[in-house]
């Protein structure tokens, strides 16, 4: 009686496993080169062997800042993080990602596997639960405050115009415009961030939503003795968006600039960058850069959070979890690159 191989049979059954697993897997060396992959991640990818992982997962060909297969490499420790990746059909996913070590026998690491588990819809339902729960709070609480600035502009303008003081009068209003577009901010954020949108896509040149939105800000930047400056390429080609969308996302970055301006009393003159360009041959990007005091560790890994805020009373927390959302949305993703006393860059990347 013939007997089959069991090596062979171990062979196939292990790699039966792997391909029946509901994860993406793949084994890497330490040039972040993939040496092997499984069938689940084949069925959505293709064959990604001897691609590198950005390559496959992000389409660019910059690596990731925070890479948990490098840390495995460097450390032998298995590392969780979080990456949003983009299927060949051009979805979003959210993705808990765990690299572990693969060691040879002399306790070098080989080689790094790494599992991808899709968990967008935990995510996407985890955020409106909280969002939901949560939204009402907090449009009372700043509402409450916006009112109160309102009514005290709106008991100046009362006095200067029973004085005709009109330079108290002038104060006042400029209190009131200002709490009437901070009661605006607030709301729209709130609304998009609590409630499911269809994007109204058409062709719309990134230039002209740039130009636009700084223009909005000017008057508010030169208030706050900042500097507000554009820096646009005009050989960007159109893009299909949705146009309000992205200005709502280009105009909280950028009101979050200004308020970390605001906020440094160390540096004179401080400065606003927005700009327009191309980031690869596939891609093209927005940046909002600031001289103002940069994020620590902890504040830059929460940023996009709900709610999480570093204003204290002063902030919703909301900005950027609506621009988080408007960029995924987009097929698009987002780079921070800060440092503590220097400044933050937040560069936003979408498809050509």
């Amino acid at each position: 009686m013939n007997h089959p191989n069991l090596t062979q049979f171990h062979d196939l059954t292990f790699k039966s496993v792997l391909d029946a697993l509901p994860c993406y897997l793949t084994i890497q060396d330490a040039n972040l080169n993939i040496l092997f992959v499984n069938q689940t991640l084949i069925n959505d990818f293709g064959d990604g062997v001897g691609l590198h992982c950005y390559q496959l997962f992000q389409g660019t060909e910059h690596k990731c800042r925070k890479c948990p297969v490098q840390k495995t490499f460097l450390d032998k420790k298995v590392h969780i993080a979080e990456e949003t990746i983009r299927l060949k059909d051009g979805t979003v996913n959210q993705m808990i990602v765990y690299s572990a070590p693969l060691l040879s026998l002399t306790g070098h690491v080989s080689a790094v596997i790494k599992l991808l588990t899709n968990v967008n819809m935990i995510k996407d339902v985890q955020k409106e639960l909280v969002t939901l729960g949560q939204s009402f709070a907090v449009l009372t609480h700043d509402l409450k405050n916006m009112l109160e600035g309102l009514e005290g502009g709106a008991y100046v303008v009362d006095e200067g115009i029973k004085d005709q003081d009109w330079n108290l009068a002038y104060k006042g209003w400029h209190i009131v415009r200002k709490n009437i577009t901070e009661i605006s901010r607030v709301t729209q954020n709130i609304l998009y961030s609590s409630k499911r949108r269809n994007p109204q896509l058409q062709k719309i040149k990134p230039n002209e939503i740039a130009r636009r939105t700084v223009e909005l800000y000017q008057e508010k930047a030169s208030a706050m003795a900042v500097q507000l400056i554009s820096q646009l390429n005009p050989t960007l080609p159109e893009s299909t968006m949705d146009a309000s969308s992205i200005t709502r996302m280009l105009s909280n970055l950028i009101w979050n600039a200004l308020e970390a301006c605001d906020k440094d009393g160390h540096k004179a003159p401080n400065a606003v960058f927005v700009r327009a360009e191309y980031y690869d041959q596939r891609h093209w990007m927005f940046e909002v850069e600031d001289n103002a005091d940069g994020m620590d560790e902890e504040t830059e890994e929460n940023l996009f959070e709900e709610f999480f805020s570093t204003k204290g009373d002063n902030g919703t927390g909301l900005g950027l979890m609506v621009v988080d959302r408007i960029v995924r949305n987009h097929q698009g993703k987002i780079e921070i690159l800060t440092r503590p006393g220097i400044g933050s860059l937040f560069r936003t990347i979408f498809p050509i």
